[in-house]
């Protein structure tokens, strides 16, 4: 008997723990497929695959190729078009799939969070609120912020973001998790005074929020845009374990 295939798409903290899960289950083969944006993704337990699909159609051929029995998407929220293809590959080929998406981030009443919709609105919003930004929404969307001349920005990211980017950035090469202390002295240093992130949700990042809840620094957050219809997520890795039918 063929062992169960299950395809992971995604390098999220969720993702590398569903896989190293998966793979202390007998029978089981597991391929998690990365897109290759980061030069240095984290290690991954069981088979890792390295580069898109060619949409939802070649997705949906992989899938036949490779006998795969369950899809979890597990790639970042705001992986919209990857969602996307996987839930319409998944429909395709009539092989489950399951979403795991960690919860978003909520505001508590020290917070001075301003929801935007995308990067356009936050940008939009910037003028208003401060002039030393620390932007902290990847390395992929810096675009939108570049035609503000007037506004310093202090940009941390991964790997090195491309233009274009805002004339005044200077870049800080960093991955997570970071402490609120850490968080603090880093807006002091730089003199911050507005934060913009995306509502990307866990722990490894969400020390800058506390950090600007005690600094009283007003924050623009980016909303998560939403699932594609009929689709729900799963918090956890319990939750898609028991969602493929596996224990935790």
């Amino acid at each position: 008997m063929s062992p169960r295939h299950i395809l992971i798409l995604g390098g999220t903290t969720e993702a590398r723990e569903l896989a190293a899960a998966l793979t202390t289950h007998p029978g089981v083969r597991v391929t998690t497929s990365l897109a290759g944006r980061v030069s240095r993704p984290g290690a991954v337990e069981g088979e890792v695959r390295i580069g898109g699909f060619g949409g939802a159609e070649g997705l949906a051929d992989w899938l036949r190729a490779e006998q795969v029995d369950a899809v979890v998407d597990a790639t970042h929220p705001f992986a919209e078009s990857i969602t996307a293809n996987a839930a319409r590959a998944a429909t395709a080929t009539g092989v489950p799939a399951v979403v795991l998406r960690r919860p978003g981030w909520r505001p508590g009443p020290a917070d001075h969070w301003h929801g935007v919709a995308s990067l356009d609105e936050a940008a939009a919003l910037l003028s208003s609120l401060g002039h030393r930004v620390f932007l902290t929404t990847g390395r992929l969307g810096l675009a939108a912020f570049a035609h503000l001349t007037d506004l310093r920005f202090l940009v941390r990211s991964v790997d090195p973001p491309e233009p274009p980017m805002p004339p005044h950035t200077e870049v800080l090469l960093a991955r997570g998790p970071f402490t609120v202390t850490d968080e603090t002295a880093l807006l002091r240093e730089h003199r911050i005074d507005v934060l913009v992130t995306k509502d990307s949700g866990g722990a490894a990042t969400s020390a800058k929020l506390a950090a600007a809840r005690d600094l009283t620094l007003p924050v623009v957050v980016v909303r998560r845009p939403p699932l594609p219809a009929g689709t729900e997520a799963v918090p956890d890795v319990p939750g898609a374990l028991e969602r493929l039918g596996l224990s935790p």
